[in-house]
């Protein structure tokens, strides 16, 4: 384990032994680490360490001014660990397993219905079947933690169900690249293969964010040459290097106003890609939810009120998208996307009719 590892773990510890607030003097006196400093650079260290902290999700709480002379801090146990955990059964639950003595027993108790667990434990296998390493880690990481107290081996799916993804699987150095890049705020270049275009190109780029989305992982970043905020398939880059491999200072902020969860929500998987796109305009036709649902993810037509237009990225998945609706919905323009319907719908056809000879 690293000294920094170590350090911040010894911090966890300080900050969870006791129930009141600790200053920062106090704090120090239980670290061993930070014995061995003193004055202005303690106080940067531990600045540094609580940061990191909070990035990875410890909900380390500051009482009175942040950095003020009478700040102290505290980390409550309700907040950092998960709660005792029990499966329902025939109306009663199970008792949770509590740690004795110095347990937490202020946590409170999440009971679960037996078929919510076997939900959990199918999404978690589909999960592992998608084949993505670094998801599998994560997922298996979860159940780990459900599996101290829940049954969740039992609940598992016996069947070798294995889901197909179409196209190339990131790569996980360069996923690991980007993340690190991500973490300490670093520009970087990369090779990126276009959608759209099929050119290879070096893009340089302030990650923002990766996020996964329709089976694929994709980051979120300003595009420097472009001044644009683009998304980028992270199976079509290659060769990620930092513009700076020091890694003292960021390069970039992350805008305030910018928020990855809401950014990967608002996204549908046509609108994904390193293009301007096109504007398509799609009448729809039909009157059953799934068209009226459809036709509410486009703008209004103004005089056209059957109409709506989107902003398409890639249109070979427009296309798909489109003849799912079995006719309901049809594109008007741009003439490509009219074709590529049409295409995809004699390809269709065609696959039908052989199987049926």
């Amino acid at each position: 384990m690293s000294r920094k590892s170590q350090r911040q773990i010894d911090l966890l510890a300080a900050l969870l032994a006791y129930h009141a607030p600790r200053t920062f003097e106090q704090i120090v006196d239980d670290v061993p680490d930070y014995q061995q400093s003193a004055g202005p650079s303690l106080k940067r260290l531990f600045e540094r360490d609580k940061k990191d902290l909070r990035e990875l999700g410890v909900p380390v709480e500051t009482v009175g001014g942040e950095g003020s002379e009478d700040s102290a801090y505290r980390l409550r146990t309700k907040d950092f660990y998960l709660p005792y955990l029990t499966l329902m059964n025939s109306l009663e639950w199970s008792k949770p397993r509590k740690v004795d003595k110095t347990g937490y027993h202020a946590l409170p108790v999440l009971a679960f219905e037996p078929e919510e667990l076997v939900a959990i434990a199918r999404a978690g296998h589909r999960v592992r079947s998608m084949g993505d390493p670094g998801l599998t880690g994560e997922v298996d990481s979860a159940l780990r933690k459900l599996a101290f107290d829940l049954p969740v081996d039992s609940a598992m799916p016996a069947s070798e169900e294995h889901l197909h993804v179409r196209g190339k699987r990131a790569g996980a150095a360069e996923l690991d690249a980007l993340s690190a890049a991500l973490l300490l705020r670093k520009r970087v270049k990369f090779w990126y293969q276009g959608m759209n275009s099929g050119s290879r190109e070096q893009r340089t780029v302030e990650p923002y964010g990766l996020f996964f989305l329709n089976a694929h992982w994709y980051l979120a970043a300003y595009d420097t040459d472009r001044e644009a905020l683009r998304n980028f398939r992270v199976s079509r880059i290659e060769q990620v290097k930092r513009l700076d491999s020091k890694d003292a200072s960021p390069d970039y902020q992350v805008p305030d106003d910018f928020s990855l969860r809401e950014h990967a929500r608002s996204r549908q998987a046509w609108e994904i890609g390193d293009g301007d796109g096109v504007h398509a305009v799609v009448e729809f036709s039909g009157g059953s939810g799934v068209a009226r649902a459809g036709a509410e993810l486009g703008e209004p037509v103004e005089g056209r009120p059957n109409c709506r237009t989107f902003r398409v990225r890639r249109q070979d998945t427009f296309a798909r998208w489109i003849l799912s609706f079995a006719g309901e919905a049809m594109p008007l323009e741009p003439p490509e996307l009219v074709q590529a319907v049409r295409d995809l719908a004699a390809a269709t056809r065609a696959v039908y009719a052989e199987a049926e000879s």
